[in-house]
């Protein structure tokens, strides 16, 4: 069986939305912002009016006789001029015509994407960034996410105070006496679900992640035992469920809840979904983020899983923090030892109640099957085979199932083990996964040897053994491969992702026991995603807003970027999974580390009038630039500036033989009085200059302007990526910014 024939499951992308009996579908609507409305401030019952002025009179038939009346879902006020209205295709194309009108299309259905967690990230109690930003105390995180389960200890609110003044938000009616003083909001968008419980249970461990109260005795079969916390927690928690059982989340609801949290008073916007890259005037929430980030509320969002591959970086919108995910300095390990004597480690979570190192007969599950799309994947009802009773049963990663799915299709099969054998691509990426057998997984080159010893014997066996948690990798953080890459497909010119975080086997909140422990409502789990690495970060925002009220979303950004590490704890540079450099396309600005952006130095403030020009230079129509402005604009009139010149705390640039020259400020928020001077380390093939070479700041708050040149240096008309840095040092800061520069 070869390893060119995995299909694996995309977690983060887009797929149609389901069909049903009916010719009605989900649209977006976008319409001309209505001038009178406008110029008198009119009320949101006015802007109603204005859109369902829009729907067609008549109504449809379906094809099964039945009258379909075309009706309004949602009404945006904040994100967007429009609304999302289940119509037919033909009520569509009577709208048309009306004047006002914009565009319409169908909604897409996009897709989902701790105990150690805060001690890797440098988080200690009483001292640090947790002790000067109280633990993000006053700060609101809204989660748009798959609900939550309000039981759960994580959301306790024992010596939360009640939530600031500003609070609009409500629990819904069916919910109200599940808040309190952690859990202040909860509404439900899901339309075929009016309840805002976490029937996934992503939402739960998001949420857990970004501001989970201390757990004590946190674990999944007694791994990465510990007391489980938030990132930030003493931060009040709001969450918006967009997302069904099955990880589907419309963009309607996700407009819709985005659009409530604004009004509602959230300061941090985590959303753990996305779809595939598409360009921000067509993105929902690049659409609703920009609105937030208007009103001042920070947004962090998944770069997505569609890792290791190029240009597969989603929600890249430069208003928005994108981040990719690492690994911790933590491993759950098991090994599976062969009667050869080899031995190959993995992860997982499954622990034996008692030591078992008894061994079993191994058995391909896709060996002899005519089916190679399902079998070989260990896809539930497809292990037919009366010989896998009693063996240890190896299985591929991928086919569109998970691997706690497999192990449950093995053990209702009779077997007694599973090795689950990960693509080439997967690399050192592995999954500690809560299995209801002695399983594992192993990477593709151990699986290709595991794979070799049964063809060199009659009788292979093995035995898988687990020795649970292990502290200390000195490779940590390594990119896991699944973190989407950039660059970005929307704008080229903008670094994306921006950072990296922690995303890999993360402990946090579930709603159920994955371990068969009845008896507790402290239920974790430990899963792995951009998901997973985005409430991390969303929760080191809080941080950053609770220690510096005054600073905007896009300093909070800067901080983080600028500071965040380029070395893994041996003091090397960053991996990725396969265990080389990574490069600027994989880390962005690198990793967090929360203390150092406590105390930046030196801060990119991105004004927000800057992007009107920057939508402009994209050759973006007019009318695309209005969806995003919700008004009229004439790019004509106005001065468009290129990517390169928006001023965000790195570089994305693809330069031919005619040097680039860009502008950036930077903001003093560290010592009054101090002196930067810059180093510059330039990529390959580029001469970088920057003038002045020095910054000599008398105050605080005080902005200083600098100049940067790229030449190129090199005549080859080969395409080649290549990456440097600059660096703003003084006696007690360093202000850095990669480089990414595509040579043509």
């Amino acid at each position: 069986m070869g390893f060119l024939k995995i299909f694996l499951i995309l977690i983060f992308c887009s797929f149609p939305w389901p069909s049903i009996q009916t010719d009605l579908e989900t649209y977006i609507v976008h319409v001309e912002s209505p001038e009178s409305l406008i110029s008198t401030q009119s009320s949101l019952m006015d802007l109603e009016s204005y859109y369902l002025s829009f729907l067609p009179k008549t109504t449809a038939m379906s094809s099964s006789g039945n009258e379909n009346p075309a009706r309004i879902i949602y009404s945006y006020h904040n994100v967007m001029k429009g609304f999302a209205a289940r119509l037919t295709a033909s009520q569509v194309k009577e709208m048309e015509s009306k004047q006002g009108f914009v565009s319409a299309r169908k909604q897409r259905i996009l897709s989902l994407q701790t105990t150690h967690t805060s001690s890797f990230l440098g988080l200690q109690q009483n001292m640090g960034l947790w002790k000067d930003s109280n633990y993000g105390k006053g700060v609101i995180i809204g989660v748009i996410d798959s609900g939550i389960s309000p039981d759960h200890p994580s959301f306790s609110d024992v010596g939360m105070p009640p939530p600031p003044a500003k609070w609009k938000g409500v629990c819904e009616s069916n919910f109200t006496n599940k808040c309190n003083n952690k859990l202040i909001g909860a509404r439900s968008y899901q339309l075929a679900n009016g309840s805002p419980i976490d029937d996934n249970g992503h939402g739960t461990h998001t949420a857990g992640t970004a501001a989970g109260a201390f757990v004590n005795g946190a674990n999944v079969y007694g791994n990465a035992n510990g007391t489980a916390v938030g990132v930030a927690p003493l931060a009040h928690i709001a969450i918006y469920k967009v997302c069904g059982t099955s990880g589907g989340c419309s963009e309607s609801d996700i407009l819709a809840a985005i659009d409530a949290s604004i009004d509602d008073g959230v300061d941090i916007l985590s959303i753990s979904l996305g779809g595939s890259p598409k360009p921000f005037y067509d993105d929902s929430i690049a659409l609703g983020a920009y609105s937030a980030t208007k009103r001042g509320i920070f947004v962090s969002c998944a770069a997505g899983n569609s890792g290791p591959s190029f240009a597969t970086v989603g929600n890249a919108a430069p208003w928005i923090l994108t981040v990719g995910a690492s690994t911790l300095d933590r491993k759950i390990k098991a090994t599976v030892k062969l009667g050869n004597r080899e031995e190959f480690e993995g992860e997982s979570s499954y622990s034996p109640k008692f030591s078992n190192s008894t061994f079993f007969t191994l058995f391909v599950a896709g060996e002899n099957t005519t089916d190679v799309f399902k079998t070989p994947y260990c896809i539930p009802g497809s292990l037919t085979d009366p010989a896998i009773r009693g063996k240890i049963v190896i299985c591929l990663a991928g086919g569109g199932i998970t691997n706690v799915k497999k192990g449950q299709a093995v053990k209702d099969a009779g077997g007694v083990g599973m090795i689950v054998i990960n693509p080439s691509r997967y690399g050192v990426t592995k999954s500690a996964d809560a299995h209801v057998l002695p399983a594992m997984d192993v990477s593709a080159a151990d699986g290709l040897k595991i794979l070799a010893y049964m063809n060199s014997t009659s009788n292979p066996v093995a035995t898988i053994t687990f020795q649970g948690t292990i502290i200390g990798d000195k490779n940590a953080p390594i990119v896991a491969s699944f973190s989407s890459r950039g660059p970005s497909e929307a704008s080229p010119g903008i670094l994306k992702p921006d950072i990296i975080g922690p995303g890999v086997n993360i402990l946090a909140a579930w709603p159920t026991s994955v371990d068969e422990n009845k008896e507790t409502k402290s239920t974790f789990n430990m899963i792995s995603g951009t998901s997973m690495s985005c409430p991390h970060l969303s929760g080191v925002a809080a941080l950053l807003k609770s220690a510096h009220p005054d600073w905007s979303s896009t300093a909070i950004k800067s901080a983080m970027m600028t500071t965040a590490d380029t070395l893994n704890l041996a003091n090397s540079p960053i991996l990725d999974e396969r265990l080389r450099r990574a490069n600027v396309y994989a880390i962005g600005a690198g990793h967090i580390n929360p203390s150092r952006a406590n105390d930046p130095g030196l801060i990119y403030d991105t004004p927000f009038e800057d992007y009107v020009p920057y939508f402009c230079g994209l050759n973006y129509t007019n009318q695309q630039v209005g969806n995003l402005l919700q008004r009229k604009v004439n790019c004509s009139e106005l001065k468009s500036i290129p990517e390169g010149q928006l001023n965000y705390p790195s570089f994305s640039i693809g330069l031919e033989s005619t040097p680039q020259t860009y502008t950036r400020t930077v903001t003093n928020v560290g010592d009054a009085i101090s002196s930067y001077k810059v180093e510059i380390a330039s990529p390959k093939g580029v001469v970088v200059e920057v003038k002045p070479s020095e910054l000599s700041f008398s105050q605080l708050n005080q902005k200083l302007t600098y100049q940067v040149t790229f030449s190129k240096t090199t005549n080859s008309s080969n395409v080649e990526i290549v990456e440097g840095f600059l660096k703003w040092t003084s006696n007690r800061h360093s202000v850095r910014s990669p480089i990414a520069v595509v040579l043509l």
